[in-house]
């Protein structure tokens, strides 16, 4: 590289390991943009049968090298990442459009989680993209519909089944340190009243990782350049 003197190494890039949302994947983070820092992304594995959502974040510490990890979750991987910062002194951990505890999701209690009807749907209905689903998760633009019918195409029915099912019987009331929260106005997932969030995005809904990611980016490199 010019101007770099012979023999000089390059800073090292601090490691972010990128926690994607239910059913999703890494491209959920596509229009994140974290310059300096390298990106890892958490890859699900397949449940236990009736495994908690920590003893599940026990197994995916195996990709997690650092020992002092930054972590970044997303909806559901904002959950998961909470349990693994609870498990290993995480050096930064950031949540968007996700829940801290338990207290978080209150809002979201209704007869769909009350009655537990994401074991009855039919797995081609949510793997199905449809208007409804572009309205919850906030798709705005024909790419953020795009993306999320491609998503919801790939996502592992019984993955999501056990996801949703961890979620309802989620009791974490700790807030690891060192942690911020990001969170839409206009989320229908996890509602933003319910939540006690550090950031709040105007009229960003649950996908608001695609339609709002300036923002979200600049606050969360803010965040992990801040020394603590």
């Amino acid at each position: 590289m010019a101007g770099q003197p012979a023999g000089a190494r390059l800073p090292k890039q601090e490691t972010v390991y990128l926690f994607s949302g239910l059913g999703a994947d890494y491209r959920v983070f596509s229009q994140l943009a974290l310059p300096g820092y390298r990106l890892v992304h958490i890859q699900w594995i397949r449940p236990e049968k009736d495994e908690s959502m920590a003893h599940y974040a026990t197994r995916l510490r195996s990709q997690i090298a650092d020992p002092h990890p930054v972590l970044i979750g997303l909806s559901f991987g904002g959950m998961i990442a909470v349990e693994v910062a609870k498990q290993v002194p995480a050096r930064k951990v950031v949540l968007i459009s996700s829940a801290k505890t338990r207290s978080d999701l209150a809002a979201g209690s209704n007869f769909f989680f009350k009655w537990k009807l994401y074991k009855y749907i039919p797995g081609y209905l949510l793997q199905q993209p449809n208007f409804v689903a572009n309205n919850l998760f906030g798709a705005e633009t024909a790419s953020d519909k795009e993306l999320l019918g491609a998503i919801l195409e790939d996502t592992d029915v019984s993955f999501f089944r056990w996801a949703m099912d961890s979620i309802v019987h989620w009791d974490n009331e700790t807030i690891p340190p060192h942690l911020i929260h990001i969170h839409g106005t206009a989320d229908k997932i996890i509602p933003f009243k319910a939540v006690k969030a550090d950031y709040a995005i105007e009229g960003g809904g649950h996908l608001m990782i695609l339609n709002r990611a300036d923002i979200i980016s600049r606050i969360v490199l803010d965040f992990l350049d801040t020394s603590s």
